[in-house]
């Protein structure tokens, strides 16, 4: 990834996150991360591009605390834990203004919409990796038990941001581990 686009998609994410999507618009991003119009064109060849490009960026580092997760722990089990671990750091972090992906479907409702599509995409390899990993702990309904956990997530990231974080994680992590001890 070149320089440029870099502080485009860096600068964009930060923007976008904790201002919204639609209130940021291109001048400003062009502005704070010191390029040109044309530079910002090269790279994207318009906001909607940017958009799906900083949900795609914010997917990478989900997936990727995931891979590492399962890199370095050999059970299921561990591994699921860690990524419930690591989104309920991210809701205590400072700055912590809910999912982007849930913020983005609140922004962009339509489903046929880029940027909506690239929610849905996002919320199904979560979904399926969710419910491979509780298949591999022997999980005997892992679909439904997926869902429980996405759901006990998404409700941990809308109400981590409205209120005191450490009680969400909390009552997030004990549902968790109450997925993790129920087997069918």
């Amino acid at each position: 990834m070149s320089e440029a686009r870099s502080r485009l998609l860096t600068t964009a994410s930060r923007l976008f996150y904790s201002e919204g999507l639609h209130s940021v618009g291109v001048d400003r991003i062009i502005s704070e991360a010191s390029v040109t119009r044309a530079t910002f064109y090269r790279h994207f060849p318009g906001k909607e591009d940017l958009l799906v490009a900083y949900l795609d960026f914010a997917d990478q580092a989900i997936r990727t605390q995931v891979e590492t997760a399962r890199n370095t722990m050999q059970d299921p089990t561990d591994v699921l834990r860690a990524v419930a671990r690591s989104i309920a750091d991210g809701i205590r972090s400072q700055g912590f203004r809910g999912c982007a992906f849930l913020n983005a479907a609140a922004e962009y409702p339509d489903p046929e919409h880029p940027v909506h599509q690239a929610v849905l995409a996002h919320r199904q390899w979560f979904l399926d990796t969710v419910t491979d990993l509780l298949a591999r702990t022997g999980e005997g309904s892992p679909g439904p038990a997926a869902r429980h956990f996405v759901m006990l997530r998404d409700g941990a990231m809308a109400a981590g941001c409205l209120t005191d974080p450490a009680p969400i994680c909390e009552t997030f992590l004990q549902g968790v581990e109450g997925i993790l001890r129920y087997r069918s």
